[in-house]
């Protein structure tokens, strides 16, 4: 997805601090365009095509896994309070789609 965002003429930061928050960052950061990207996990961010629950310790997991949705709309809605714009992007799709959306929302947001 880098790649693809570089070669597009985007620059961005990696794995760019949440501000106010300890240990938590933003995947792809256009910080001038204040726009976060996030390409999550189908397993870990609970995606409903994919994603699955283990036979084992199933408490846990589900315990886990919400925790980590919960997570995932509390750093959108902090970001989104701050004046960012929140992309969230699955694992499994496209990267060249996601690559042509990224690079409409950064455009639009830089002028």
């Amino acid at each position: 997805m880098r790649q693809r965002l570089h070669a597009m003429g985007l620059r961005y930061r990696v794995t760019w601090p949440v501000p106010g928050q300890r240990r938590r960052t933003i995947d792809i950061a256009f910080t001038r365009a204040r726009v976060a990207v996030y390409i999550d996990g189908c397993f870990w961010h609970g995606c409903p095509l994919h994603g699955t629950m283990p036979r084992s310790n199933t408490a846990w997991w589900e315990a886990k896994l919400s925790a980590n949705q919960a997570r995932d709309a509390s750093v959108n809605s902090q970001l989104n309070a701050l004046g960012w714009t929140v992309l969230r992007f699955w694992e499994h799709e496209a990267p060249d789609s996601v690559a042509e959306r990224i690079y409409s929302v950064v455009r639009a947001a830089a002028m």
